[in-house]
């Protein structure tokens, strides 16, 4: 027996790697010697000129003008750089790239970061201006403008929260309308202006869910629909959680009373915030999204965006706004969420669909998805390289997701694409999202919507999903031939990695529990296996997750994936699960894995109620907590053996090498 090697410590926080980011002290990769190279500036850079040559002396003035000679220059083949100087470049628009601007006959199209440069694309606009508002509450006050929204601010790299008030789940009665107060302390809410702006926040058990207020009248709240009718119906439902819920009213100046609080009069136009002890705002870097999209990758299933590589980037400064919309979030899972009206929600479901009924499984083949800040579909050799996706308004990456998380209206076919050395801290949403959940994702209707070969390698998620905490650092639908190898993921509210959808019921032959649910009458039993298999998890190294929401583990599966491996990975302090194999996950082997000081068991299957969760081989894993459950070796079709049991003070050697190896790789050669 060994002593414990020292893990590596928590990583910094946002702040910390912007302003390293700022420094230049992240390097960027060289740029290529080869093919054509064109150099652009922030707008507005001495020397830089649309007109003129390009050059790293001359740059050009506008990304555009560089994305228009990019196109003429990979028209006529060879590899196409476009080096972005040093600076800040604030989009009033996302940038879109479709197949005019793939690299052609095996080339790349490569927009990356000069030699030295740290460049920053943002859909943010600065604030400055700032006014005492209120020197009783210390409220500062700033100019911002009308004609847009945003559900984020973000004060030196810091996700800030939105004015919020705490409501206790005892001061209200929730129905079917929305909710009575019984808390006279709350009768001040039927004065307030701007009610239509304010939101119940419900952060449940694998649920966290927004819904918008339509009008307070007295003591009844009442709520915007379709979001109270679709928060409520389901599983793990505001008037039904799976544990007990917290409540918070938000988004009215009179909540704005804590430090690093803020509250936005889109009819003003005027922005307020509360600063932290000891910030100056007339110093603060106060950054407010105007944009919900910086980057959009998406050609056509028949003419694919092809060969494009962004390296050496960072991508900052957005907002989504569905949450803000009649629909609210009603969130089922990871990222998942119900919009629009639902055919098939009985007029009773408020009691009846509480928890789960037929009508709310006639729903589930419309779930849809959070969109990625930056977005990929529909194309094939893409690659993302030592990037940094910090302070964004949803997720930070989006590859192959239905077409309605996409800007195109295309979405899957993501294919031999690679997320490779790049770092995402910082946003409201969780980091990389691969694949979509919806019929065609699983059984595709046409062969070019498969998303496939993809690979996640080396990258760095830590203190991330700060609004949607039900958002993974990493999470893959139904993907063939997926890697998740040596990345590090850190400081998450729910799930660190988390593969599989579907619960096992679109699987060959349905599941016995969906067809006592009903869901068989609104959707086929398939007898063809689904897009997920060979997937490798490999090397990676998770921590500290799990710590708010519930029902969750380090890394989380659902549904068959054959030929897959979970080898030579790291969970360390998750605040449930290790492995947590949830309904129809099969055709899993675990070997190899390190699991330190689990709150619960080191693996869990979840195989009540019908479910066919089973066929998984765990050999050699290495545990500080001997507690498994639903996995019996020679049971299920399961085999269980070799797992080692150690002291937390004293590492196996074995484990130790383990642990060495896991998370990202100095030499990724």
């Amino acid at each position: 027996m060994h002593s414990r090697p020292p893990f590596r410590p928590r990583l910094p926080l946002a702040a910390a790697a912007l302003a390293a980011l700022a420094a230049g002290t992240i390097a960027a990769a060289p740029a290529q010697d080869t093919g054509v190279t064109l150099y652009v500036a922030p707008t507005g850079a001495a020397d830089a000129d649309d007109d003129g040559p390009g050059t790293a002396d001359e740059p050009l003035a506008t990304l555009g003008e560089a994305q228009r000679r990019a196109r003429d220059a990979a028209q006529d083949g060879g590899d196409v750089t476009v080096s972005l100087l040093d600076g800040t470049y604030r989009l009033s628009e996302p940038l879109r790239f479709d197949a005019a601007d793939s690299g052609r006959d095996g080339a790349t199209v490569t927009w990356q970061a000069a030699p030295g440069a740290s460049p920053v694309l943002t859909g943010a606009e600065p604030v400055t201006g700032w006014e005492l508002d209120d020197p009783g509450t210390g409220v500062y006050r700033a100019d911002v403008g009308t004609g847009f929204d945003t559900r984020q601010l973000y004060v030196d790299g810091e996700l800030a929260q939105r004015a919020r008030q705490d409501l206790p789940a005892s001061a209200i009665e929730l129905n079917e309308d929305g909710f009575t107060l019984t808390d006279p302390q709350f009768a001040y809410l039927a004065d307030l202006p701007d009610q239509e702006r304010m939101e119940l926040q419900a952060m449940l058990s694998f649920t966290n869910r927004f819904a918008p207020v339509a009008r307070v009248d007295g003591m009844t709240v009442t709520m915007e629909q379709p979001a109270w009718d679709n928060n409520t119906f389901g599983y793990d439902t505001i008037q039904s959680p799976f544990r007990s819920p917290t409540f918070w009213l938000l988004n009215s100046r009179a909540f704005l009373n804590e430090p690093g609080e803020w509250y936005l009069d889109t009819d003003a136009g005027t922005l307020y915030y509360k600063p932290l002890d000891g910030q100056d705002l007339d110093q603060a870097s106060v950054e407010l999204p105007r944009l919900e999209t910086l980057v959009e990758v998406g050609g056509t299933y028949d003419e694919p965006v092809q060969n494009l590589t962004f390296r050496g980037l960072t991508f900052t400064g957005t907002t989504w706004l569905h949450p803000s919309s009649p629909n609210g979030y009603a969130n089922q899972q990871t990222g998942t969420f119900l919009t629009g009206e639902q055919e098939h929600r009985p007029d009773d479901a408020f009691t009846s669909c509480a928890t789960g009924c037929r009508g709310f499984e006639g729903a589930r083949n419309n779930w849809a998805q959070a969109p990625g800040a930056v977005q990929v579909s529909a194309a094939d050799g893409i690659a993302f390289e030592d990037n940094t996706f910090v302070n964004l308004g949803s997720v930070g990456l989006g590859i192959g997701n239905d077409a309605n998380a996409h800007a195109t209206g295309v979405g899957l076919g993501a294919q031999h694409i690679s997320v490779t050395g790049n770092t995402f801290t910082a946003s409201a949403g969780g980091g990389i999202v691969v694949g979509g959940v919806r019929p065609d994702a699983h059984h595709p209707s046409d062969p070019r919507m498969t998303n496939s070969d993809i690979t996640i390698s080396d990258n760095r998620i830590y203190t991330t999903a700060l609004e949607y905490l039900d958002q993974d650092g990493i999470f893959a639908s139904y993907v063939t031939r997926l890697t998740i190898a040596h990345n590090e993921v850190a400081d998450m509210p729910y799930t660190g990695i988390g593969v599989g959808f579907g619960w096992g019921a679109n699987d060959p032959g349905g599941s016995p529990e969906y067809v006592d649910r009903g869901l068989y009458d609104f959707q086929p039993v398939y007898d063809t296996p689904t897009t997920l298999a060979d997937v490798q998890i490999v090397g990676n190294r998770v921590s500290d997750v799990v710590h708010t929401m519930f029902d969750a583990g380090c890394y989380y599966t659902l549904s068959a994936m054959p030929g897959s491996t979970i080898e030579g990975n790291v969970c360390e302090r998750s605040g449930q699960l290790g492995l947590y194999f949830d309904e129809g996950s099969r055709y899993l082997t675990a070997a190899g894995n390190v699991f330190y000081q689990t709150a619960a068991q080191w693996a869990h299957a979840n195989n009540q109620n019908g479910n066919l969760t089973g066929d998984m081989t765990l050999t050699g894993n290495y545990t500080t907590n001997p507690d498994i459950t639903g996995l019996v070796d020679g049971e299920r079709g399961n085999t269980v053996r070799d797992t080692v049991v150690f002291d937390p003070g004293a590492v196996p050697a074995e484990a130790a090498d383990i642990i060495a190896a896991s998370g990202p790789r100095d030499d990724r050669s």
